[in-house]
């Protein structure tokens, strides 16, 4: 498995302002052998951006970067209840894929519509947004196929596909090797699931993994958090295990907020630890 991080774990990487150069520096100085860009609508990385000279900070970095992230479904919901925005996240998501082909990333991050989350005003009804995102799937799939892209869901809090059997069904329904799952760890434990289960079901469907860890002490106050890496409730033995059972060996992205100091380093220390690694 690669050792990598997240570019929204840099210094200004969630607003999007990090240089790519420098983000490549950082964590190559931080001793991760991958970094995961971003695309968005602002900032460094966006369809206005020059991609010939991304290329060549990339050519030129001794980190490779194999996977692109994309949070837009957030602002623009492909199973929102205004056409426009559904199309025009249909759109958004096709042009990344198109970028992630150019600049040599092997996957795409999709966040798969939205039917209710805590960091979302939409609210769309479960069966009409599964709808929705299929037909946005269909229409996606055919440039990912094209490119030779994988477009990679990620279980996280939307409201959506929180059962590892309807996801797995799902992927399974579009008989596509393109479409596959952005399996995040720590989310899973956020909606008091196991992870090596999902892992377990989900098989060969998972493309890439990102991780961070989540602190399960209910108290009846709502006592839950996202951690450093170690000093959550993640089974980190367990998942290791499970991701070796299914043949795992792509990137293991550590996508860790809010950014410190000392952020890149502890969790690059703590990777070492959890990847069973005497050094970086």
């Amino acid at each position: 498995m690669h050792k990598a991080i997240s570019y929204w774990s840099m210094e200004h990487g969630f607003a999007a302002n990090h240089s790519i150069e420098q983000a490549l520096a950082d964590a190559h100085k931080a001793n991760f052998t991958h970094l995961e860009l971003a695309v968005s609508d602002t900032g460094v990385l966006t369809f206005d951006t020059p991609l010939d000279a991304v290329k060549r900070v990339i050519t030129d970095s001794p980190v490779s970067v194999t996977s692109l992230a994309s949070g837009m479904s957030w602002g623009q919901n492909p199973a929102s209840d205004d056409v426009d925005v559904r199309l025009a996240s249909i759109e958004f998501h096709q042009r990344a894929l198109m970028m992630a082909a150019e600049l040599g990333c092997g996957a795409l991050l999709m966040v798969p519509g939205v039917s209710r989350s805590p960091i979302s005003p939409d609210l769309v009804r479960y069966d009409i947004a599964v709808e929705r995102m299929r037909r946005a799937i269909q229409a996606l799939l055919e440039v990912a196929e094209c490119v030779n892209v994988d477009l990679c869901l990620e279980n996280v809090w939307n409201g959506l596909f929180y059962s590892p059997l309807e996801l797995r069904d799902f992927i399974d329904s579009f008989d596509s090797p393109r479409l596959g799952v952005y399996l995040d760890v720590g989310n899973l434990m956020g909606i008091h699931q196991y992870p090596p289960h999902w892992i377990e079901l989900l098989g060969q469907r998972i493309k890439r993994v990102h991780i961070k860890d989540y602190r399960e002490n209910f108290d009846w106050t709502g006592g839950y958090s996202f951690c450093d890496l170690g000093a959550g409730d993640v089974p980190w033995v367990e998942t290791m295990a499970a991701l070796k059972a299914i043949n795992y060996e792509s990137s293991l992205t550590a996508e860790m907020l809010p950014w410190d100091a000392s952020l890149l380093e502890r969790t690059s220390v703590a990777m070492d630890a959890i990847m069973g690694r005497n050094n970086a």
